[in-house]
């Protein structure tokens, strides 16, 4: 058996830890571990172990750890994605791919145009939803560090904190200079992609007066997915390292 599991237990070297819950599920239930069965085993700190199963439960599984390794799988270049919520599918997809492009973090946000409407309850559900999917995407894409789904909320809210950093970037259609013009980044990049709606003129002020520059991806308009998506691959290919 050979594949990678986030957990969030704290992992030492040489030592034994107990999985239940979806983890113990999913090793036994899914891909029907066996004792002797080994793997590979993350929790986010940038390092992953060799993991190997020496006692199955009904309920839970007992692995021992070998010595951790810290692999190359993270970028140089920090992108956090404000990213525009859209329908279930579409939302599910740019968290998926933006992970595995190795994005650090993704806000989703509540535009003017917003299809979508979430009170707080949903909110928390459906950040819980991406998390996992998140998670998930670095197991397959051979990441350690997964990205932070942040707590969905107004555009206008996010954009009034005082945590928006490095260079800052609005994609617009409209905007005159494309993305392969700008400058280098001294620091992290701050991107913001629409709904399908796009943004209203006046959140497109809001973001310009808090030091977003507009930049464009191209001749077409894209869909909300594909925006974000060509945006980061873009981003990694001239400073990342998706060469």
């Amino acid at each position: 058996m050979i594949t990678r599991l986030f957990v969030s237990n704290k992992l030492i070297n040489d030592k034994k830890i107990t999985l239940n819950g979806d983890q113990a599920k999913y090793l036994g239930k899914v891909l029907r571990a066996r004792v002797g069965d080994t793997f590979t085993i993350f929790n986010g700190s940038g390092f992953e172990w060799p993991a190997t199963i020496t006692k199955i439960t009904k309920t839970n599984i007992i692995i021992v750890l070998g010595i951790g390794i810290k692999p190359n799988t993270e970028s140089p270049l920090k992108i956090h994605l404000i990213q525009g919520i859209s329908r279930s599918e579409r939302m599910d997809f740019v968290i998926q791919k933006a992970t595995e492009l190795g994005v650090n973090s993704i806000t989703p946000v509540l535009t003017d145009f917003s299809v979508v409407k979430l009170n707080s309850e949903r909110a928390n559900k459906r950040k819980d939803h991406w998390q996992k999917i998140a998670n998930s995407a670095c197991e397959q894409s051979g990441r350690t560090c997964q990205p932070s789904i942040n707590t969905p909320e107004s555009l206008e809210k996010h954009l009034s904190k005082p945590i928006l950093f490095g260079t800052k970037i609005i994609f617009t259609p409209q905007a005159k200079k494309k993305l392969d013009q700008i400058n280098a980044p001294k620091g992290d990049i701050c991107m913001l992609i629409g709904p399908e709606g796009g943004f209203s003129e006046r959140e497109y002020n809001l973001a310009k007066d808090v030091g977003f520059y507009s930049a464009s991806l191209g001749p077409r308009i894209l869909r909300t997915e594909t925006a974000a998506i060509s945006a980061i691959s873009i981003l990694q290919a001239k400073w990342g390292d998706l060469k």
